[in-house]
């Protein structure tokens, strides 16, 4: 076995070991979808091509350049770097705490055939013809050095078997809607509180009927398929299709998908401001649900949004409107008192003279609105208030969102999963309610485009004015809360700068109190925004 021979075996183990992070990106990342793994590769420049192959990559160009004695002490060299390059990677992942590890779906194991095709062709090649055996171990290592990009050619070269896998399970889906005629659709979408309002209007609806609903947050086209072909069933009555979006015209193409008959919008906002391109398209985007609907469906709205109000509808559909603080609604909150335990309020519906008591573990006012969502669209499938009591009182707190746990050394409010400025003000307002030593816990706001810093920095000035302490998650992304803060003149000393959440944990863990600590933990970045 000869030099070139070992080096294509080490070579392709260092690859198997380094692409597994590649394969975690490009996932995390939507598969690109908007240039969204080419960017973050940008993003992250050092750590992707500041590395140890980088000084084994251009060993092996000098080698292959020298072509005499010295050469094969230069490619054992190069072995040498790329070994302690594998041990720092592996030494990294044993202490490395993931946040959502890689998740071998067939998508995933078909790209990782693909990726190792293009990885083992250089050695094939080599096996074939060994007279250039230098040539291919140097273009084995240029692959290997380039590997996000090899694992980003395999993505595309799998588009066509990915189209085609797509619509064998779309047909499928459809079949099978079309087969269910009974079944009562739902389409619920909004730049906030998608996930939520689906969870409590399926836990009100259960109180009468079989409810299904998309399991977390699969609101994507595949979400949607996987949903309908493997979870619902023909003894359903309502299925309930949480909608998410990038860009313009994605709502539609689920609402003609699954044909709703029924829409919530929950809010409008600014989530996802850098793909959407600008505040009219989240807008327009978010009403193709509303106007997918049937004439003789029925839409439920928020009057307090402002958005929702001065947006003209086409499409003449009848329309619930709810709200906390506008009058002239169909479905109103008053009267709302809320503490660690939850929430009450009254519920006044228009026409009738009587005010309905509610009570729930939830907290803050967005969930007030889902809960009027829920109420709204109980009531048109026939359910008695007393019955919607019930149901509400029965709703489960939604994971990662306004959640409060109790670890013994703190009540955590785990508001963790994608905050955005409505939620973010929202969940201070909880925060202020509770008795204790209140303390944020943050690595700030993400995907708000331009406006991210200006967004962040208000928040930095919410913050000082209900925090007893403030922990910042990353020092870079957290620089325009840093700087909200100290405009509105909180103190320095209360601030704490960490690298990580896990780290957040530590410390919160040292911060001794006669008083109970009241940590909310507000948005939990994905591994892609790792500093």
């Amino acid at each position: 076995m000869n030099v070139y021979t070992i080096g294509f075996l080490l070579i392709l183990v260092f690859n198997v070991i380094k692409n597994k992070k590649s394969f975690h990106m490009l996932q995390q990342n939507l598969y690109n979808e908007n240039n969204r793994y080419l960017k973050w590769i940008l993003k992250n420049f050092k750590s992707v091509f500041v590395t140890l192959d980088l000084i084994a990559f251009m060993i092996l160009v000098v080698s292959y350049y020298l072509s005499n004695s010295l050469s094969v002490i230069l490619v054992i060299i190069a072995l040498i770097f790329y070994f302690l390059e594998a041990i720092r990677i592996l030494n990294i992942r044993k202490t490395e705490l993931v946040k959502k590890p890689l998740v071998y779906t067939k998508r995933v194991k078909r790209l990782i055939f693909t990726t190792t095709i293009l990885m083992v062709l250089p050695i094939i090649i080599y096996f074939l013809d060994r007279s250039n055996g230098f040539l291919f171990l140097l273009v084995e290592a240029m692959m290997t050095y380039f590997s996000y990009f090899v694992v980003w050619i395999a993505k595309i070269l799998n588009t066509p078997i990915e189209k085609f896998v797509y619509k064998y399970y779309e047909m499928k889906a459809r079949a099978k809607l079309k087969s269910m005629y009974h079944l009562k659709v739902i389409g619920i979408t909004g730049s906030y509180g998608k996930t939520s309002s689906k969870n409590i209007l399926n836990d009100i609806l259960n109180i009468k009927f079989i409810s299904r609903s998309t399991p977390r947050n699969l609101n994507t086209e595949y979400g949607l398929m996987i949903t309908i072909n493997n979870h619902l069933d023909k003894f359903d009555d309502v299925f309930i299709a949480e909608m998410g979006a990038y860009k313009r015209g994605e709502i539609k193409k689920l609402c003609d998908l699954v044909h709703p008959k029924y829409g919530i919008l929950t809010c409008i906002g600014l989530a996802h401001l850098e793909t959407f391109g600008s505040p009219e398209n989240i807008i327009k985007t978010k009403f193709e649900l509303i106007e997918s609907l049937p004439e003789d469906g029925i839409a439920v709205l928020n009057r307090d949004d402002p958005k929702q109000v001065s947006y003209p509808i086409q499409n003449q559909c009848k329309k619930i409107w709810i709200g906390i603080f506008e009058e002239e609604v169909d479905i109103k909150a008053c009267d709302i008192q809320c503490d660690y335990r939850g929430s009450k309020f009254n519920v006044m519906v228009k026409g009738d003279s009587n005010k309905y008591p509610f009570e729930t573990k939830l907290l803050g006012n967005h969930n007030i609105y889902n809960i009027l969502a829920g109420i709204a669209l109980g009531k048109e499938f026939g359910i008695s208030m007393k019955e919607l009591q019930q149901g509400v009182r029965k709703v489960k707190p939604v994971e990662s969102r306004l959640e409060l746990k109790n670890f013994g050394y703190m009540y955590q409010i785990n508001d963790a999963y994608n905050s955005n400025p409505v939620g973010a003000k929202s969940a201070l307002d909880v925060l202020g309610m509770m008795p204790g030593i209140k303390i944020v816990v943050t690595p700030g706001m993400t995907e708000l485009g331009e406006k991210e810093e200006e967004l962040n920095h208000i928040f930095g000035t919410q913050i000082a004015h209900v925090a007893d302490y403030v922990i910042l998650v990353g020092e870079k992304k957290t620089k325009p809360i840093f700087e909200g803060l100290n405009e509105a003149g909180y103190e320095k000393e209360k601030i704490y700068i960490v690298n990580s959440v896990y780290a957040a944990y530590d410390l919160l863990k040292t911060m001794h109190s006669e008083k109970d600590l009241y940590a909310l933990f507000e948005n939990d970045l994905p591994d892609t925004y790792n500093e």
